[in-house]
C-alpha cells in the first residue's frame, strides 16, 4: 500500500467482521534505512502530511524523508488516517515486502497464473506467498495491470 486507497476499498467490507484477518502490505524497498522504503509503520513517526495527522517517514526535525521503492505507485512518504487508525486500534496488521520479494512475486505469478500484476500488488502477491501451504482462504487485491510494469523490470534485469 501506498497512501492506502486500494487498499481501504478492499477491507471496508470486512472491518466488522472479526474472524477476517486483514494484512496491508508496504514497500520495504532496499532497507530499512530512512530513504531507502516506503513502510510507513515500520520506519515512520507521527506527524502531518498534506494537512493530515497519520504515519509520515521524516527526519528528527518533522522534514519529509525520501522515500524508495520499486514500485512508484507506493513510493510516497505517508498513508491515509484510516490506516493509521486500523493499525493503532489492532484491525489490520501491517507489513513490508522488499523490492526483491517483490520482483519474485511480480514474475511468479506471471509465469504460474499467467497474470502479471502491478509492482503495487507484487507486495500483496509476497505477502500471500508467506503464508504458502497454511490451509488460510486468501484474498489478494491486485489493483492495477501490471503491464505499465514492464520496462522497469525489464531494466532492473539488465
Amino acid at each position: 500500500m501506498g497512501g492506502g486507497s486500494n487498499s481501504i476499498g478492499l477491507f471496508f467490507e470486512f472491518l466488522g467482521d472479526a474472524g477476517v484477518r486483514m494484512i496491508g502490505v508496504e514497500a520495504g524497498g532496499r532497507s530499512i534505512r530512512l530513504g531507502d522504503h516506503a513502510a510507513r509503520f515500520q520506519g515512520g513517526s507521527k506527524g502531518v502530511l498534506h494537512g493530515t495527522f497519520s504515519y509520515v517517514l521524516q527526519d528528527d526535525h518533522g522534514q519529509v524523508a525520501n522515500t524508495h521503492s520499486v514500485s512508484a505507485g507506493l513510493d510516497y512518504p505517508s498513508v491515509g488516517p484510516e490506516h493509521a487508525l486500523l493499525r493503532d486500534s489492532g484491525r489490520v496488521e501491517y507489513t513490508s515486502a522488499d523490492d526483491n520479494e517483490s520482483l519474485e512475486a511480480f514474475h511468479l505469478l506471471s509465469r504460474l497464473e499467467g497474470i502479471m500484476p502491478a509492482l503495487e500488488s507484487s507486495h500483496a502477491v509476497a505477502e500471500c506467498l508467506r503464508h504458502q501451504g497454511s490451509g488460510e482462504l486468501i484474498v489478494i487485491n491486485l489493483s492495477g495491470r501490471g503491464d505499465k510494469d514492464v520496462e522497469t523490470v525489464r531494466d532492473l534485469l539488465e
